[in-house]
């Protein structure tokens, strides 16, 4: 499941995704960030991974395709995770995406926030 988090402001838009991704889910994720992108001219995104246990595989391809698409679109990403298979996702990700990307542990969420909101 994906939820947009109510902190998000501007060109921020955070979400927290927890157990098990599907193409649902990117029926509102992805219009939620086009938004912001057309509104900002691009868009940071804070993730907060909670419970999470991955995609099906037509949300991995859903994923996939949004970030080919929004190659350019995306400033910073900030993932908040609680485990290593979300840290290893950090890394999965950059070659996806000119973001920058960063991985903060659960505990460093204000950490994340202020990375996401620096201006640079």
């Amino acid at each position: 499941m994906i939820e947009q988090l109510p902190e998000s402001h501007g060109k921020i838009i955070a979400f927290k995704f927890t157990g098990i991704l599907r193409d649902a889910d990117y029926e509102t994720f992805t219009p939620a960030v086009e938004h912001v992108i057309a509104e900002h001219g691009s868009a940071r995104i804070l993730g907060v991974f909670e419970d999470f246990h991955g995609w099906t595989p037509k949300a991995a391809w859903d994923d996939f395709k949004f970030g080919i698409k929004h190659y350019n679109d995306i400033e910073r990403i900030a993932m908040v995770g609680e485990n290593r298979f979300e840290k290893w996702m950090t890394l999965l990700a950059k070659p996806f995406t000119h973001a920058q990307v960063k991985y903060f542990d659960i505990a460093e969420l204000s950490t994340a926030w202020a990375w996401i909101a620096e201006t640079s």
